[in-house]
């Protein structure tokens, strides 16, 4: 912002780069809130941001040094922080200014300072005054349903149905004539608008930065829907110039009618100079007190984590034994940290089984069409753009419908009628719930995303075969060359158990707008079962295993691949295609089937310590009911708190974190760096873990670290608008990021990215794509590396690795996992705040 010529092509691009990127709920995908800024170092790019918008950067100083005074930054861990970055002799100094200095924190923003200036000269309150209005506009525009009436002219764009709106209506938008007159005038256009608002040429780029993010939500997802219109499933054509235009329309509306002739266009009245809003910033004494706080804060977690996995190794080399090669069964579940917890307990009751990490679309991207719908679901990472079409058919069971949302309540007569009998019945339901809560038609089940009992169009049998310009199906060639990179990539190209479970995940929730931030990320916030079923039916092809042992993997006739989804919410699991398994492998499955409950029954205890309505020391099965029901449940803010306390992320084999407790805080992909010395799979797999894991932790992160300006606040006072977002009221603006109730359990710490492999190796893969090496080199992810030969730990730090020595010395053991769990509810419920939530220490385990 350094020039005085407006571009107004520039700065729409420039607006687009720097708001919000969320698309509409449905496809709620995590990423990098201050994604803009990912080009410079963390630090720096936080505290610039942080002085541009006004947003808090990191943890309160307060809550540091309550951190500290609990024991959950360690002394050591903090000198070293201090050592980093500071001269030796001025370690003692700088600890003071840690512990007991006094700082004013107080942060001037830039943006919005222009526009400060209406209330100053005129006493007028403009966003007050035109932003109830637009929003309701922009959301009557935009309905994806939960209006009874379509908007008037929705089949045009923004400007035009405004236009159509405006010329055949019996009252007018505007209170003023000019305004009317302006939004009719040929080739108006946002400089002539500014013109007549602020007047001078260079404040235009200052006074609209500070005019879309007065509405940051509002402005970025119009952004995100003009670049991704398909997210819409009500196409809208709408563009953030429309929207400027229509906002400048209504400003100079409210202007005349407030104030007549009696008011200049702001640029003429104003004695500030323009403002380069993204201008360096000055370094300051707290902002490097701050940097050390987190570093200390971040590393007194990883350090331990680091021991952990080194002492484990090097105990696992000394008393190493001949593992058994016979597999009761093998499992691959999504890398997502909420599967390590249930992958734990698994392996803990049936010591013969095996379990694999790897991103829960399976390597299988297509666009799904449910059997009877009339939209199609993406089921692959955002950025990816499928080919492909996969259509159920066959479906003979009707999906099951709730009377109180017919829309015959919108008819004269009928509405009148129902009325009376569906309120007294709704009334009566919504006390039913509150005491026995159970799921209905109305929530959002996961299990309803695909129907067990349908068929599915996996198989491409013709060229012709298309819809929409895509392929119905896979040809088996390309279902070989899927099967075969996921079984490469985690390694499982021998030694198949009888039956192979590729066990997708998905959220179940009664009330909860937010569920696809709950659901599989890799299948664009929707759950994965389709995709699970996929895979397996691929792998079970005849003709794709003959073309697959050409290729050196030999699946044995006997094994069979099995797809199934493990509601994460209500920890529930369903098996797809049972009746296809032959008769030993039938009932090897009835006894899988149990150790998977069983774990199931672990798992809820587990998850249980976190939520203050449920009593870890109950009877586990009455744990896990009561688990399932706050998942269904209307009244609870909480059905699960997602990815809550996420920290890790760790790629190699599972012998490398098999006895450790890592609290279901990190990501698990398998990885064998023997089967890849080169590290030519590993491109592949690092690749995405920067925007998918990376940017989990990151919206985490940030929407705690200020859930006001870059999360979403209380979701208890939320109003769903349109179907595509939530505001705080009918008025409010958008709000994106995530709700308090999701994030009030987090660590603010950046992701520790931990490979096995050569750190030369991994130097090498990390460099060869620019953009996954900005992610390191820029340290918005930390990346550790474990020589797999020597134990040694390697740290990533300005473009290399240097040694690393942690400083944890011992790891503590602990046997009973019942034990375990039941002590850490108690520890937690004694905790005072939010911000000394605990998460607890590594373990070993049995």
């Amino acid at each position: 912002m350094t020039q005085n010529t407006f571009d107004e092509h520039h700065v729409l691009h420039e607006l687009k780069h720097y708001l919000p990127t969320q698309t509409p709920l449905k496809d709620f995908i995590h990423h990098n809130s201050l994604h803009a800024f990912q080009s410079t170092k963390f630090y720096d790019a936080i505290f610039k941001s942080s002085k541009i918008f006004g947003h808090q950067a990191t943890m309160p100083l307060s809550d540091f040094r309550k951190l500290f005074k609990l024991g959950r930054i360690r002394p050591e861990i903090l000198e070293s922080a201090i050592a980093n970055r500071k001269e030796n002799n001025k370690v003692e100094l700088w600890k003071t200014y840690l512990i007991s200095k006094e700082y004013d924190d107080h942060n001037e923003q830039r943006i919005g300072m222009l526009r400060a200036n209406w209330k100053q000269k005129y006493h007028i309150d403009l966003d007050n005054l035109v932003q109830p209005f637009l929003f309701r506009f922009l959301c009557s525009y935009l309905d994806q349903g939960i209006a009874i009436w379509d908007f008037p002219i929705g089949n045009k764009s923004f400007l035009e149905s405004i236009k159509e709106l405006e010329k055949n209506s019996y009252t007018s938008i505007f209170k003023t004539k000019r305004a009317k007159s302006l939004l009719f005038q040929e080739g108006i256009s946002i400089e002539h608008l500014l013109q007549i608002v602020v007047g001078n040429e260079a404040y235009y780029e200052q006074y609209l930065f500070d005019q879309q993010f007065s509405h940051r939500g509002w402005s970025g997802l119009i952004a995100s829907v003009e670049s991704q219109p398909d997210t819409l499933l009500s196409p809208k054509q709408i563009s953030l110039h429309d929207l400027i235009v229509f906002e400048l329309l209504l400003e100079i509306d409210n202007l005349d009618n407030q104030l007549g002739n009696n008011w200049k266009p702001l640029g003429e009245t104003t004695t500030q100079s323009p403002i380069n809003l993204f201008a360096e910033i000055e370094k300051t004494e707290l902002q490097e007190v701050l940097k050390i706080w987190q570093d200390a804060f971040e590393w007194s977690y990883y350090d331990e984590v680091l021991a952990g996995i080194q002492q484990l190794s090097i105990s696992k080399k000394k008393t190493e034994v001949v593992a058994n090669q016979s597999k009761s069964f093998q499992a691959m579940f999504c890398i997502d940290e909420r599967e390590d917890s249930i992958r734990r307990h698994v392996e803990a009751i049936d010591k013969d089984s095996e379990t694999f990490g790897t991103p829960g679309f399976f390597t299988v991207e297509f666009y799904f069409q449910a059997f009877g719908a009339k939209f199609y679901d993406k089921l692959c990472p955002a950025p990816v753009t499928p080919k492909y079409l996969i259509k159920e058919y066959d479906v003979t069971e009707k999906r099951a419908h709730d009377l109180l949302y017919t829309n015959k309540t919108h008819q004269l007569t009928t509405g009148f009628l129902s009325t009376f009998v569906f309120g007294f019945w709704s009334a009566f339901r919504l006390v039913k719930n509150l005491f026995f809560p159970q799921k209905g038609p109305a929530i959002s089940n996961a299990f309803l995303h695909m129907n067990a009992e349908g068929k599915l169009t996996v198989e491409n049998k013709s060229i012709d075969d298309i819809e929409n310009n895509l392929q119905i199906g896979f040809t088996v060639e390309e279902m070989a060359t899927r099967v075969a990179s996921l079984l490469n990539g985690i390694a499982l190209t021998k030694d198949f158990a009888p039956i192979v479970y590729v066990v997708a995940h998905g959220s179940s929730s009664a009330n909860n707008p937010h569920h696809g931030a709950h659901d599989c990320g890799a299948c664009s916030g929707r759950p994965g079962s389709v995709n699970a079923r996929v895979f397996a039916l691929m792998a079970n092809n005849v003709k794709v295993r003959e073309v697959l042992k050409n290729q050196g993997i030999d699946i044995p006739n006997a094994t069979q691949f099995i797809g199934a989804l493990h509601d994460t919410a209500s920890d529930e699991i369903e098996f797809y295609d049972v009746p296809t398994l032959n008769a030993d492998n039938a009932k090897n499955h009835k006894i899988n089937a149990t150790t998977f409950e069983d774990a199931l029954d672990l798992n809820a205890k587990e998850r249980s310590r976190r939520f203050a309505s449920i009593d870890t020391k109950s009877n586990i099965k009455k744990v896990r009911k009561a688990i399932k029901q706050r998942s269904v449940s209307l009244f609870e803010p909480r059905p699960e708190l997602g990815h809550g306390t996420n920290t890790l992320c760790i790629v190699g084999r599972r012998s490398l974190t098999k006895g450790l407790f890592l609290d279901r805080r990190a990501f698990l992909n398998s990885y064998d760096y023997k089967t890849d010395l080169e590290g030519k799979f590993l491109t592949g797999i690092m690749k995405p873990l920067g925007p998918v894991c990376g940017g989990i932790n990151l919206e985490y992160y940030f929407s705690r670290v200020d859930n006001y300006k870059l999360g979403a606040g209380t979701k208890l006072p939320h109003n769903v608008m349109g179907l595509f977002g939530v505001a705080n009221s009918s008025d409010g603006d958008l709000r994106p990021g995530l709700p308090w109730q999701m994030i009030e359990v987090h660590d603010p710490v950046r992701l520790m990215i931990i490979v096995e492999h050569f750190p030369d190796v991994v130097l090498k893969v990390i460099q060869s794509v620019p953009e996954m090496y900005e992610w390191f080199i820029n340290e918005w992810v930390h990346l550790s590396v474990i020589n797999p030969e020597t134990d040694e730990l390697f740290y990533f730090k300005e473009g290399q690795f240097v040694s690393y020595k942690p400083m944890t010395n011992q790891i503590h053991f602990f046997k009973d996992v019942h034990t375990l769990l039941e002590d850490a509810k108690e520890m937690e419920t004694n905790h005072i705040t939010h911000a000394t939530q605990e998460n607890l220490p590594i373990y070993f385990y049995n």
